[in-house]
């Protein structure tokens, strides 16, 4: 477990964390390539990561179990892919990261595999055919601010056949 200890002017307190970072990700695109490896390799440093498993995301709703992995977790990596924004399971996801970082100032650190940030922020190309699906059965103006929202992070965005690089914004 990882424990934090900001320290303040009058007192000390601790943050307590049942992981070191979540991993959000869309599982088909990802799971099996670029997340896996990347979670293998964090597990490898002695960092405590949650990786949901094949039977987590049975349904589309995510369970009180999961809103509290994530908000029991220190950082967020959202790996944002091609049909990240397919999924209104990982939007939701989303929402909560956000609403985390917001209210307790947890981390979130954006990665753009194989997908222009500029296309997750505006809604462009596979995130807009998506959403325009999502608004037949949910109202999407939250999911798109917080894509938005964490395209405009500093993060990494990595291309098929080139180096990632780091963005700011």
């Amino acid at each position: 477990m990882a424990h934090v200890s900001p320290s303040t002017s009058s007192s000390s307190f601790f943050y307590s964390y049942t992981y070191d970072v979540f991993l959000s990700f869309r599982g088909k695109d990802t799971r099996k390539g670029f997340t896996g490896s990347l979670y293998n390799a964090l597990r490898q440093r002695g960092i405590h990561t949650f990786i949901d498993d094949e039977g987590l995301r049975v349904g589309e709703e995510i369970t009180p179990s999961l809103l509290n992995v994530i908000d029991d977790s220190r950082i967020a990596i959202v790996v944002f892919s091609k049909d990240y924004a397919s999924s209104s399971f990982c939007l939701k996801e989303l929402v909560k990261i956000l609403d985390c970082a917001d209210s307790k100032g947890r981390l979130v650190l954006p990665v753009f595999y194989d997908v222009d940030p500029s296309d997750v922020r505006h809604q462009n190309g596979s995130y807009g055919v998506a959403l325009a699906k999502h608004e037949k059965r949910h109202n999407v103006e939250e999911w798109r601010k917080a894509l938005s929202k964490a395209a405009n992070l500093s993060g990494w965005h990595f291309k098929q056949g080139y180096y990632p690089h780091y963005h700011s914004f």
